[in-house]
């Protein structure tokens, strides 16, 4: 019998796919990654090419895509608890990297001419339900 994979998540950079593939294949579910050697070698074409995508066996589609969207996506602090936004108090926080001031760019733009790792990058945490962004102290 020949087996028939279906692609149930992309993936931007490979490594997110990694981390899920091994969730899965934990759970028992025969996973393929397809494209991911492709963004590793150059990843300014994820998303000319879709990204990575993650491929189950179709008869295991349904259980894999439930466990995929029991796995929490969103900012855990320190103690392991869900970033609370500020304003209204959803939990649906991510955290971002912003290049909105000068001394940011600056670092960016050194770390491009000169193919180092950015000096100075600054995070903060996004709401997505009011698009709050905040500092957590």
């Amino acid at each position: 019998m020949k087996e028939t994979f279906k692609t149930i998540a992309r993936y931007e950079y490979s490594s997110e796919a990694q981390i899920i593939k091994g969730r899965l294949e934990a759970d028992g579910i025969k996973v393929f990654l397809s494209d991911n050697l492709t963004i590793d070698t150059d990843p300014l074409v994820s998303n000319a090419i879709g990204g990575v995508k993650l491929k189950v066996l179709t008869e295991d589609a349904r259980k894999a895509k439930e466990i995929l969207s029991a796995i929490q996506k969103y900012s855990l602090d320190d103690e392991g608890k869900l970033v609370q936004c500020p304003n209204c108090k959803s939990q649906h926080v991510q955290l971002f990297s912003t290049i909105k001031d000068l001394k940011s760019f600056f670092a960016f733009f050194f770390g491009v001419i000169f193919s180092v790792f950015p000096l100075y990058t600054r995070h903060k945490y996004r709401c997505e339900d009011c698009n709050t962004e905040f500092d957590i102290k």
